[in-house]
């Protein structure tokens, strides 16, 4: 594996100050990806908020928008520091959402296809506003992908995409505001 550290299976990522060393993880028999998890990383989340918070300062936004669950703690410490509302796509329909709107996504983290749903509630709290799009990573854009279907059947306004991370092919995430950028580990047959 190439562009690790001394830790022969891991990345290093140093966000905003912050530094972590993300371990490798194999998603295919000749390719493995820097898996960032900032699930209980108070530190990390709040680092790459704060940067992104600044970064996104010149952007007119009405609602952070994540799906869930990985970038929920990062959707919401970026409401605190900008203070706008965040909602969250959610991958299970529950009755109390009500008359929820649906896409489907792949995972590339589970390999199969997964639905997302944006509640009445929020529905209406997003319709004919301006939203800014927030993942942890930005890998194969699926997920980003079903976001985007979901906010033009909301008739939500795209005003930004932010990430933590975009890993892959950089030039494919050039609209996407991201701290840093992950490459792809091919692995030797």
């Amino acid at each position: 594996m190439t562009h690790t550290d001394s830790h022969s299976s891991t990345y290093p990522l140093n966000i905003n100050g912050v530094q972590r060393h993300l371990p490798l993880f194999k998603v295919q028999s000749d390719l493995a990806i820097a898996v960032l998890n900032i699930l209980g990383d108070t530190e990390l989340t709040e680092a790459a908020a704060h940067a992104l918070n600044g970064r996104m300062a010149g952007i007119s936004y009405d609602v952070i928008v994540t799906a869930e669950a990985k970038s929920i703690p990062l959707a919401y410490a970026l409401s605190v520091h900008s203070g706008r509302p965040y909602i969250v796509l959610r991958k299970n329909y529950k009755s109390y959402m009500g008359e929820a709107l649906s896409t489907e996504t792949l995972s590339i983290t589970t390999g199969k296809p997964q639905t997302l749903y944006l509640d009445a509630k929020d529905r209406a709290a997003i319709g004919g506003r301006r939203v800014a799009l927030v993942d942890d990573v930005v890998s194969t854009g699926s997920t980003l992908a079903a976001m985007r279907a979901l906010m033009v059947q909301a008739e939500a306004e795209i005003a930004a995409v932010a990430a933590i991370c975009t890993e892959g092919d950089m030039a494919q995430w050039s609209e996407v505001i991201a701290l840093a950028h992950l490459p792809l580990f091919p692995l030797s047959a």
